[in-house]
């Protein structure tokens, strides 16, 4: 198993870089209570620095506030960094980027709309739908099982289904970079394994660059070629771990002893960080101690 230093990330490598992330910091200000000034800084992240190669799927995981989802928001452009700067092929974000695909926690759907009006909508934002492209978004549509559902409004949809739609509306323009934000946080596990397929299929077939956040272990393992490991308090990189196992990847490799090593590596860096504990409680200890004094 290959562990790469974040002092020194694979970077500038055979075909180069899509995504650099350099020295990258952001701190907020917040309005204190009695023992904070009226501005107290608080930091988010700090010190991140991470290369991303071309068609490379990088997973990060990371416990809740540790600043997964601000970080692709300044990947995004949608957020400023305090600290360092961010390149998409070689040229700085510095505002919103408009070549990339963005797919957030919800789906994120317009109600007025159908299916395939809500996929459309961001091309036609961009300047109108051309044939190709409806083709193209029917086509990636049915590659997820929503080709009959097409004129359907997002009501008519499960959440599953909603989010299958929202990610083929993140990849009809054929983005360079697709970034992943817990797109499926509120699935349920069946639902959302069929999606960790779906991804991979797509993103195989697409060859697009892609950032996924997840606060899954296995998740991340399943999808990524890396993963990015963030402790919190602030949000920096603890280490990244290239993830060696062939492609494509099916669910029962999840069974495997090279997957199960994976995912007990990375639970290990949480339990070393405080963020997984496996301590009884009172009631345990109790329990345990009353078993410990029954006889035959």
């Amino acid at each position: 198993m290959t562990v790469e230093s974040p002092a020194a990330p694979a970077r500038r490598t055979d075909g180069g870089v899509a995504l650099d992330i350099m020295g990258v910091g952001k701190t907020y200000s917040r309005r204190g209570g009695l023992r904070r000034r009226a501005e107290d800084p608080a930091p988010a992240i700090t010190d991140v620095d991470l290369a991303v190669r071309p068609g490379e799927f990088v997973g990060i995981v990371g416990p809740s506030g540790c600043g997964k989802s601000t970080l692709l928001q300044m990947v995004a452009g949608l957020v400023g960094p305090t600290t360092g700067t961010v390149t998409i092929d070689g040229e700085p974000v510095t505002g919103p980027h408009s070549d990339l695909g963005y797919v957030f926690q919800s789906s994120v759907m317009l109600d007025w709309r159908t299916v395939l009006g809500n996929v459309l909508l961001q091309s036609e934002m961009r300047g109108g739908v051309t044939q190709e492209v409806r083709d193209r978004a029917e086509a990636l549509l049915g590659s997820v099982g929503l080709g009959n559902w097409l004129h359907h409004y997002p009501y008519e949809l499960s959440g599953g289904m909603r989010q299958r739609a929202a990610i083929c509306r993140a990849l009809v323009h054929q983005p360079r970079l697709l970034l992943m934000d817990e797109p499926f946080g509120a699935l349920d596990a069946f639902t959302r394994d069929q999606l960790n397929v779906d991804v991979q299929r797509m993103w195989r077939r697409s060859g697009c660059t892609t950032v996924f956040v997840t606060h899954s272990i296995s998740e991340a393992v399943f999808l990524s070629d890396r993963v990015v490991v963030l402790a919190p308090h602030p949000g920096r990189v603890l280490r990244v771990v290239d993830i060696d196992l062939p492609r494509p990847r099916r669910l029962a490799d999840r069974n495997s002893p090279e997957f199960v090593r994976y995912v007990k590596e990375l639970e290990a860096d949480f339990a070393g960080l405080g963020v997984l504990t496996e301590e009884p409680d009172d009631l345990d200890r109790d329990d345990l101690s009353s078993k410990g004094t029954q006889h035959p």
